[in-house]
């Protein structure tokens, strides 16, 4: 089979969060976008479901958030750290001004296949799903070259996309980054392992302990008020929370390499201690975990790529920096990394630049943001994992104290927001109707 040879503006590699807002992003300043995704139809499992105020003010703005919520999603209003009977901390979100004053479960696919919805209606892009990048295409062939595309293969067919400058958006695994030879900067400061699975809801299951009735955001009507919790039990914290439409999310964060200690003894093990730590779950948890199968081991860890440019060539969301999910952060980064990258690569095609010196304002921008997000991460692990009467009695009541301050606010902001000077550069968005297809 011949391979197909496309030309464009940019090439994104990888459609989640930040590779199709940018991609829609630069659609609407007149650029054009090739975007390459091994997957197809976005069906593969994604754990990141959890939007930050932040990323809901970004999404909103761009005009994709009421798409993505129509899909289905839950409001949730609080983060709380629960042990035993007591609430050891509870960070209410209702403390933000509305409308984005909760964080939102929604299966990333809804936001991604309305991303792509928008996306599709400009000439200028071209998807091409279902095809894997397996060589970085070098200018003069020389292996020390600019980057000047990508080769990707798939079922549908070998292509090659030129273009002014290619985009790793595709994960904390990146190809295109090891295609690059970048070294991801690999750091094991968290040192656990998150074990994922999903539980379904039965209809007269409660919404669980501290909820009640609240007015949901959009059609005005009445509906369960959610949060998202975390269960300390003995160093080893449980993460709760609902998903869309009627699935409880639960992830169990374990010393790294410690599943294979507890797995020895057995799934019936497994799903005694998970019982225990989640007793508002546990007769869900007995019925529904079945097997081995029904559960997915996350390898957590942090990291940052040495570099995130070289010439025809720059790394964004966790190609760039990897997070833990502790704090839902991901989602929020990215999206905040496409919106800051969108205005640096317009002007990079205006000046015909996409050298390395040019494409590496990106990072020297973004950096103190990602190592204030870390600082943040590694502190509220040690507030999940810590022990001790510290921990369970005295800092509940300097939580309270702190609600009442500045702080709060601040830290309360941080989490929320990520950096709140982020702002999409509308200045470079063209004329709609010249860009968009005919119906």
């Amino acid at each position: 089979m011949d391979t197909e040879e496309i030309g464009s503006d940019i090439c994104v590699v990888g459609a989640g969060p930040a590779g199709l807002v940018l991609a829609l992003l630069l659609l609407k300043s007149g650029v054009r976008v090739a975007v390459v995704e091994r997957a197809r139809a976005h069906q593969r499992e994604f754990r990141g479901e959890i939007l930050q105020p932040g990323a809901l003010a970004l999404l909103d703005r761009l005009g994709v958030l009421a798409g993505a919520r129509a899909r289905g999603a839950h409001e949730h209003t609080s983060f709380r750290l629960v042990e035993r009977d007591r609430v050891l901390l509870d960070i209410d979100y209702r403390a933000l001004p509305a409308p984005h004053n909760h964080l939102l479960s929604i299966p990333q696919a809804h936001v991604l296949d309305e991303l792509l919805l928008h996306c599709e209606k400009y000439e200028g892009f071209r998807y091409l799903d279902g095809r894997r990048a397996s060589a970085l295409l070098r200018a003069e062939d020389r292996s020390d070259g600019p980057v000047v595309g990508v080769r990707a293969d798939g079922p549908s067919g070998a292509v090659e996309v030129r273009a002014h400058c290619v985009v790793a958006a595709d994960g904390r695994f990146s190809k295109v980054r090891r295609l690059a030879g970048i070294e991801a900067g690999r750091s094991d400061m968290f040192d656990l392992d998150v074990l994922w699975f999903k539980l379904t809801k039965p209809a007269s299951h409660g919404e669980g302990e501290g909820e009640g009735e609240g007015k949901g955001e959009g059609d005005g009507a009445r509906g369960p008020v959610r949060d998202v919790r975390v269960f300390r039990a003995g160093g080893s914290p449980v993460l709760v929370y609902d998903s869309w439409p009627d699935r409880i999310q639960v992830g169990w964060t374990l010393p790294h390499k410690g599943y294979q200690q507890v797995a020895a003894q057995g799934l019936e093990h497994i799903k005694e201690e998970l019982a225990r730590a989640v007793p508002p779950y546990a007769d869900l948890i007995r019925e529904q975990i079945r097997s081995p199968r029904d559960l997915s081991l996350l390898d957590v860890f942090s990291g940052r790529a040495e570099r995130w440019a070289v010439d025809g060539l720059v790394l964004i969301g966790d190609a760039a920096h990897t997070h833990s999910p502790i704090g839902a952060q991901g989602i929020n980064l990215a999206v905040q990394d496409a919106v800051l990258l969108h205005p640096l690569l317009v002007r990079s095609l205006r000046a015909g630049d996409a050298g390395a010196a040019f494409l590496s304002a990106f990072e020297e921008q973004r950096a103190a943001d990602i190592e204030q997000v870390m600082r943040l991460q590694r502190l509220q692990s040690k507030a999940m994992l810590s022990q001790g009467a510290f921990a369970t009695r005295v800092r509940p009541k300097l939580a309270r104290l702190l609600k009442h301050t500045p702080v709060y606010r601040k830290v309360l902001d941080r989490i929320a927001y990520g950096n709140p000077a982020v702002r999409i550069a509308e200045e470079c968005f063209v004329h709609q109707a010249e860009e968009r297809r005919s119906p």
